[in-house]
């Protein structure tokens, strides 16, 4: 990162989806974007972004149109986990795989689907690239955001640890030594 000391990169988890209670992984579905306050109060809490990139999934465009009304750049690499078979369906529904270590919990992929292991093996050359280029704003997913912890932490399982809330912001800083975490989480009062 010539002639800079440190990348800020700010990552938003996209507004509660318009098919809450299953399980959203690639299924593209719509952003509720119905609680006008909390939208509002995370704008006035953020920086109007100079670089805005976003998962090409419809709710994290909306999401960010709902934000900013500015064009995003999307990069189909923050795309959420592909869970496979298990897309689409209630959370009631899924089969219990019963209770895994973290590390087997990481690599455990739902059939036709990726682990959590998989996706950040996609997700962290991307932020590496992005932080690259410069500080950027993030609209993306629970499952983005979380792989971009596991890049902070050196370790892939310790990333699944977090809660991540739609319209949550989570902070990290790429140093030339490496990544910082600077917020998890960080919710607007409402």
């Amino acid at each position: 990162m010539p002639g800079r000391t440190a990348t800020e990169l700010i990552l938003i988890r996209h507004a509660p989806t318009l098919a809450m209670g299953r399980l959203n992984g690639r299924t593209d579905v719509g952003a509720d974007l119905s609680d006008a306050a909390a939208i509002a109060a995370l704008r006035d809490r953020l920086p109007r972004p100079d670089r805005l990139i976003t998962s090409p999934a419809r709710r994290c465009r909306e999401t960010a149109l709902a934000l900013w009304d500015q064009v995003a750049e999307t990069d189909p690499r923050l795309w959420e986990q592909d869970f496979g078979d298990w897309e689409g369906k209630s959370y009631a529904d899924l089969p219990d795989i019963g209770p895994l270590e973290a590390a087997e919990l990481a690599r455990h992929r739902p059939p036709g689907g990726e682990s959590f292991a998989d996706i950040c093996a996609r997700i962290h050359p991307a932020l590496i690239d992005i932080a690259e280029a410069g500080p950027a704003t993030l609209l993306a997913h629970a499952g983005t955001v979380r792989a971009a912890l596991a890049l902070a932490l050196g370790s892939v399982p310790p990333g699944l640890a977090f809660d991540v809330a739609p319209l949550s912001v989570t902070r990290l800083v790429r140093h030339a030594a490496g990544w910082q975490i600077g917020g998890v989480n960080e919710r607007v009062a409402g």
